[in-house]
């Protein structure tokens, strides 16, 4: 599925004036859950956004099926971090999951009985059906990552991108998300998560790129959580999940 991937080639990317990324070079698959992790500052956040062109890039290319990623952002849905969402804006539950229609359906018009359904469908995937009409504000950390979750799912989209999903919540939504995660890749998506996380719920992904401004491993995640890469990324200052031996 070799055209179906996303290709990042030799991107870079200077913030304020800074390195934040050095010439990366990895290759996404649909159908493997994948992890970007590293150390806070790595540039795990800014490879995503450098992805969609929210932020600029100083050189190299992303491409998806072998057109350049940043013309075909329809195909792609995006959860950001929590923290950059304002929550006093005033939105039900509704409201920001039909957000995910817009696109489909164009402003200022009204949402057909399928785009009606699929925003149903969604909040009755992640549990969160019952608060359809609630203030989005109201709700607790891991019931706003559900609801942005749905979001995401009504967008019907080929390309799922999550910065940092697992922050804040509880138990539930993180089940939640892996279980919907594990879907969407079953079905062929392509599914890409900034992890900060290097506790056991790393073994739920297949391939991992490890960052710390450059690629340190990319690949299956038993090949990325080698003991010398990530004492390479996190300059010896870890503590990881090891599965119990058999």
């Amino acid at each position: 599925m070799q055209d179906q991937e996303i290709a990042i080639s030799h991107l870079g990317v200077y913030y304020r004036n800074l390195e934040a990324l050095r010439d990366i070079n990895v290759k996404i698959q649909p159908g493997r859950l994948t992890g970007i992790i590293g150390p806070n500052g790595a540039g795990k956040s800014t490879l995503m956004k450098g992805m969609l062109g929210l932020i600029p890039v100083t050189q190299g290319t992303v491409t998806y099926q072998e057109r350049p990623f940043a013309s075909q952002l329809e195909k792609v849905a995006y959860v950001p971090q929590r923290s950059q969402i304002d929550w006093t804006y005033p939105a039900t539950v509704w409201d920001v999951v039909m957000m995910g229609r817009v696109r489909q359906t164009g402003w200022f018009r009204r949402f057909s009985a399928y785009s009606r359904r699929m925003g149903l469908e969604a909040l009755e995937r992640v549990d969160m059906d019952a608060y359809i009409k609630r203030p989005i504000g109201e709700l607790s950390g891991g019931q706003q990552q559900r609801v942005f979750l749905a979001r995401s799912l009504a967008q019907d989209a080929e390309i799922f991108l999550f910065d940092e999903p697992f922050v804040g919540v509880d138990q539930k939504t993180e089940n939640i998300l892996f279980s919907i995660f594990r879907e969407l890749v079953a079905n062929g998506k392509i599914v890409l998560v900034v992890n900060h996380d290097l506790g056991e719920s790393i073994t739920h992904f297949d391939d991992l790129i490890l960052l710390n401004k450059e690629v340190i491993a990319a690949g299956k995640r038993q090949f990325v959580l080698k003991e010398n890469y990530l004492t390479q990324a996190y300059s010896g200052k870890v503590a990881f999940f090891k599965p119990k031996a058999a």
